[in-house]
Order: C-alpha cells, then structure tokens, then sequence
C-alpha cells in the first residue's frame, strides 16, 4: 500500500487522483481540521487517517503494511512570525517521517522546494541540482526549514533508507483556487498596477504529481534530489501574459525595492488590526525582487520528462480563476 502524508493539500490531492487513476490503493494521512477534496471523501480505495504530522506515534499507526511513502504534508509561510512553527512542523515532522520508513523499510519520496537550491555558480544562468545551500542571513524561514528538512532525509539515506527527493518551483495549477499560488492570479484579475523586477520559476501541479509517481517507481533512481520547473519567467512577463487572458490591463509601472519596503509594513500593520494574515511580506517582497532560475535538465536527461505547456498552464487557471 502507499501512504500519502499531507493528502488534503493542493499537491497531496492532485498525487492521489493520479495514483488512483493507476489503480492503486492509498492510506492518506490528514490533519482533524482539514476538509477532504468532495471526490476523494467516500473512494472506496482510499484509507484517510488522522495524524499530527508532529505525532510520531499516531503517525506509526499509518505505516502498517505501507512500501512507499509521498510525504507532501507541510507548512508553507513567509511570514517571519512563523519561522519556530516552520522548523517544528517541516524539520521535526520529516524526522519522524524518515524514522518510520527506515523502521518499516518504505521507499520515500520527499517533496522539498527550490527554497533548499543554493545560488547558481558564479557564471552559470540557472541554478542545478548541485548547488549547495548555504545560509547567509538572507533566507526566510520556510527555506530554512526545507533545507533542514532535506539534512533530514539524507540521514536517512546513510542509515539504509532509499529516498527521491523532488524541488519544485512555485507550483500553479486551477486546483488551488485563490489560495496559495492563486493568490497572484486573483490580484491580476481585480487589476495590478505595478510589476517586479525579479523573476521565478513555475511548474503545474499535475506535473508535480506526475513527475513524483515517475521518479518513486524508478528503481534506477536512488538517494537523488531533482529540481522540478517548467519553465523560468520574469513577473512582468508572467503578469503581462496573465492580463491577456483575463482581458485585463497589464501591469505598466514597476515597484521599487523602496515601495514594497513601505507596502509589507503597511500589510503588516494593517494585520495587527484586522487579525488576518497579511497579503505581502518582508520575506515575500524580498523573494519579488529576486531574478531567479532553475535548470531541469537532470529530469529531462533521466526520464525524458515532458512538461505541459506553461502558456497552456496559466490560460487555464485564469479561465477558472
């Protein structure tokens, strides 16, 4: 059986649907306040259990008779307030993920993030899987944590564990609604004014999830991390192109660092007030300037990997938005 932590998520969801569609039996696990996907509720090959991801003991219960695990379970935030959570939940909840597999002798598959890829070298456009991070006071939080939580896992792999470890860029996909990665798309349609000038790597959810299944069922594969990106572009594009679709106008003027300085600190105020997480912060509008890119040649080259169409992508979720 194959065991899914995190299956109520934007990522977890979309894996499950696919393991399914291949006709295979799932025990996932999910938190007591997280609603099942209505599709996924009542699928007679589907066993959902509650686990704390920082419970070890409620999280032993789920591994009986399981041969491989999808851990997607994980806490994403750029706020700075919740750096201890971060640790606690992605760090300390991978540890116990990794113990048990090393216990009941299950092949993982760890979903990580690009936050963990170091710098691309000095000369080199894109960052690769051999870029080593290395902290320089810079890095927010979540990127701390997966990075700690990757240490984890190739602990793991000396003490006998058999492990893949994915490093998806920003993941997109319809399915996540206005929530998460959405949250951009739901700006571009009530109109953006201003663009950054950093840039980002993007990646559809299905092709996550198709890229998981892939690489956990390589047996060629083995104690190896891979950065899964579709496509690198920069925000004024991304945003330019999004606007076409949502037959909006494109964003014209460009923020400045100074301007996303004063904007997360009103957010931030503004939160304190109203007691909702605030839409910009430090961590994100520092990420925002940022001129990023990722290579996924090493996926390419392994399994011949085929992405969607990132312009295919972004008209999708903007029709559905």
């Amino acid at each position: 059986m194959i065991l899914v932590t995190g299956g109520t998520g934007f990522l977890g969801a979309t894996l499950i649907r696919q393991l399914l569609a291949a006709g295979q039996r799932i025990r996932a696990t999910k938190r007591s306040s997280s609603l099942i996907p209505v599709d996924l509720a009542e699928h007679p090959s589907i066993e959902w259990v509650e686990a704390d991801i920082l419970n070890f003991f409620e999280l032993q219960d789920a591994f009986e008779g399981i041969h491989q695990v999808y851990h997607c379970a994980a806490l994403v935030s750029f706020d700075p307030a919740d750096k201890k959570k971060l640790l606690r939940i992605n760090a300390e909840g991978t540890a116990h993920i990794v113990n048990l597999c090393i216990d009941y002798q299950a092949r993982l598959l760890y979903i990580s993030s690009i936050a963990a890829i170091g710098y691309p070298k000095p000369g080199a456009r894109e960052a690769d899987e051999q870029d080593m991070w290395e902290f320089d006071g810079t890095q927010h939080g979540y990127a701390i944590s997966k990075y700690e939580a990757e240490m984890e896992v190739w602990r793991g792999t000396i003490e006998g564990l058999e492990a893949v470890i994915l490093n998806p860029s920003l993941i997109i996909g319809y399915q996540s609604g206005t929530k998460g990665s959405g949250a951009i798309f739901k700006l571009l349609k009530n109109g953006l004014n201003y663009y950054t000038d950093g840039s980002v790597g993007l990646v559809d959810v299905e092709d996550v999830a198709k890229a998981a299944i892939l690489l956990m069922n390589n047996e060629a594969v083995k104690n190896e991390r891979f950065i899964i990106n579709n496509e690198n572009i920069s925000y004024k594009n991304l945003f330019t192109l999004c606007s076409s679709y949502l037959r909006r106008p494109a964003p014209k003027k460009k923020a400045t660092h100074k301007m996303l300085g004063v904007a997360w600190r009103a957010a931030k105020l503004r939160s304190w007030f109203t007691g909702e997480t605030p839409s910009l912060t430090r961590d994100t509008a520092h990420a925002a300037l940022k001129k990023q890119a990722f290579s996924n040649i090493k996926l390419k080259e392994k399994t011949n990997f085929a992405f969607k169409p990132l312009a295919h992508t972004l008209k999708e979720i903007c029709e559905k938005i």
